[in-house]
C-alpha cells in the first residue's frame, strides 16, 4: 500500500524525504500519525524514525527553514523535535532495548528499522511509512497491523509476555487503546496482561494515572474500566473501586452491584459532559460503600453516611494515584458529598431555606451536582427513571426561583469579619465569628433577606443582646 498522495499535500514529508536523501539515509515516519491516518482520526504529532542519527536529522531539517525553528535536543534518548505551526515533529534513529527485570530503564543500541518496530508496543502502532524518493509513500507493515485495524484487534507485535515486562505500562496502553478505538484485546495478548498485573507495581503512579485519564474520557469509558476490572490491573492502581463488586444477599434481601452502578453512573455522566473531574466525580460518589455496608432486618442493606465517608476518602486516594491535590479535588470531593441532598429535595413540601442551603454549599457546582443526580439513576424501571427524572426537574426549578429571590450561590456575607471588628472595637475572636454565622444562618432560614441593610439591622440586635457596645 502506497500513502503518496497523502504525504505530497504535507510540505514536512517532502521536506524531511530529501534531506534524508542528501545524508544517505532511510527515514519513515512511524507510530500514532500512521494509525491515525489509517483510522482517519486527526493527529498533530509526527515521528520520523531514520537508520542512523535522528538528533543530526533534526537539526538539517530545522536549519532548512528560512524562519526560525525551535529545536529541542534530549541527547540521553537520543531524540529531538521542533515546532512547527500546526505540528509537533519527533526524530529518533532506529533502536532496539533490552531491558532488566526489575528496571523500566532500557539498554538501548542502535538498530534496524524491523527491530525499531519489533520494540513498538503495539501492531498497529508498528506500521512506518517512507519518506526516502525511491520509495516514497510505501508503507512497512511487517506484523499486519493493517490486517489488525481492519480486525479491530489490539495485539503485540512479538510474544505479549516479553512486549509487557519490558513495560509494564504497555498494559495499560491497551486497554486505553481499545477503549478509544473501540478494539478488542486479542486473546493471547489479554492473558499476557493478567499474567503481568502485578509488574505494574514498578511503573510510576504519574504515567499509570495519565493512562486512567485517558481512559475515563472515551466516549464510553466503562469499557476501557471492565477490561480494567477482568485483567486485574483496576486491583492494582484502585482497589477501592474494586471491592465495589458483588452482591451481598441475606433471604430475599440484596443490593445492586455498586461496581457496575458506578460504570453505569459514568457512562451516564460522559454523554453529558466532557470535564474529566464530573467524571472523577461519578467514579467516586459512591466510593465508601462497601465500608458503610450494614444489613438490617427491616429494611435489607443500608449505606448510610457513605457520601461523608466517601469524601474523606477522597483527598487520600487522590494523593495516592498523583491526582491533583489542588481545588479539582476539592471540587470532586464537594460533589461526593453533596451527592444525596437534591434527592431529599423532591418533596413538593420542601422548603426555600433546604435550596438555600444547598445553593450555600454547592455555590457554582450546583449545575454539576444535578447532572451527577440525574446520571446516578441507573434503574432498569423507565417509569422509575422518568419520576426521578422529573422530580428532578422540580428541584432544578425551585433553585432557579430561590436564587432569582435571595442569591445565596456563593455566598458571601453582606457584613465582614472586618467591619464588625471596626464597628464593635473587637479583635479576632469567637464572638466575631459567631455573629457571622448568626447573620448567616439568618439568611439561609429566610429570617431575612440577603443584603447589607437588613444584615446590620439585625447585626445591632444580635450586638446588644450579647452586651456590646458599638464605637462611637
Amino acid at each position: 500500500m502506497n500513502f503518496k498522495e497523502h504525504l505530497s499535500k504535507i510540505e514536512i514529508f517532502g521536506r524531511v524525504g530529501r534531506i534524508a536523501d542528501s545524508m544517505g539515509l532511510e527515514t519513515y515516519v512511524v507510530g500514532g500519525y500512521v494509525r491515525d491516518l489509517i483510522l482517519k482520526r486527526p493527529c498533530k504529532d509526527i515521528d520520523f524514525v531514520c537508520v542512523g542519527s535522528g538528533i543530526a536529522m533534526a537539526q538539517k531539517v530545522a536549519d532548512s527553514f528560512d524562519q526560525h525553528v525551535p529545536l529541542s535536543v534530549f541527547k540521553n534518548f537520543g531524540t529531538a523535535n521542533i515546532r512547527l505551526e500546526e505540528w509537533e515533529v519527533e526524530f529518533v534513529g532506529a533502536r532496539r532495548e533490552s531491558y532488566r527485570h526489575d528496571s523500566r530503564k532500557p539498554i538501548v543500541e542502535d538498530g534496524t528499522l524491523q527491530e525499531d518496530q519489533e520494540r513498538r508496543d503495539f501492531t498497529i502502532n508498528a506500521m512506518a511509512i517512507s519518506v526516502n524518493a525511491h520509495n516514497f509513500g510505501d508503507l512497512i507493515d511487517p506484523f499486519d497491523g493493517m490486517g489488525d485495524i481492519k480486525r479491530k484487534i489490539m495485539r503485540t507485535p512479538t510474544d505479549p509476555i516479553i512486549t509487557f515486562s519490558d513495560d509494564p505500562l504497555r498494559m495499560m496502553r491497551a486497554i486505553r487503546f481499545a477503549a478509544q478505538l473501540k478494539f478488542d484485546i486479542e486473546p493471547d495478548t489479554f492473558l499476557a496482561i493478567v499474567h503481568d498485573a502485578h509488574r505494574l507495581q514498578i511503573v510510576s503512579a504519574e504515567r499509570i494515572v495519565d493512562e486512567l485519564n485517558k481512559i475515563i474520557m472515551t466516549d464510553k469509558p466503562s469499557y476501557g474500566f471492565k477490561l480494567l476490572f477482568v485483567s486485574k490491573l483496576l486491583n492494582e492502581i484502585f482497589p477501592e473501586m474494586v471491592e465495589l463488586q458483588g452482591v451481598d444477599s441475606v433471604g430475599d434481601k440484596s443490593h445492586k452491584d455498586n461496581f457496575y452502578h458506578t460504570l453505569q453512573v459514568l457512562d451516564n455522566i460522559s454523554s453529558v459532559t466532557d470535564d474529566i473531574w464530573l467524571r472523577w466525580a461519578a467514579i467516586m460518589h459512591d466510593i465508601a460503600k462497601p465500608a458503610t455496608k450494614r444489613f438490617n432486618n427491616k429494611v435489607g442493606w443500608t449505606f448510610h453516611g457513605h457520601e461523608d465517608k466517601g469524601a474523606r476518602m477522597v483527598p487520600g486516594i487522590f494523593r495516592r494515584m498523583k491526582l491533583p491535590m489542588d481545588d479539582r479535588m476539592k471540587y470532586v470531593q464537594k460533589l461526593v458529598k453533596l451527592h444525596l441532598r437534591p434527592i431529599a429535595l423532591v418533596s413538593d413540601k420542601v422548603t426555600d431555606s433546604a435550596i438555600r442551603r444547598l445553593l450555600f454549599d454547592a455555590g457554582d457546582d450546583v449545575d454539576d451536582l444535578m447532572k451527577l443526580c440525574r446520571a446516578d439513576i441507573t434503574s432498569k424501571n423507565n417509569n422509575k427513571v422518568q419520576k426521578f427524572l422529573a422530580n428532578f426537574d422540580k428541584v432544578e426549578q425551585k433553585i432557579l426561583e430561590v436564587e432569582g429571590k435571595d442569591h445565596v450561590r456563593n455566598f458571601q456575607p453582606p457584613v465582614s469579619g472586618e467591619e464588625i471588628m471596626q464597628m464593635f472595637d473587637l479583635n479576632p475572636s469567637k464572638i466575631v465569628g459567631d455573629l457571622k454565622e448568626e447573620i448567616k444562618e439568618a439568611i439561609l432560614e429566610g429570617q431575612i433577606q440577603n443584603n447589607k441593610d437588613d444584615a446590620l439591622n439585625l447585626l445591632y440586635k444580635l450586638a446588644a443582646q450579647k452586651g456590646i457596645s458599638r464605637n462611637k
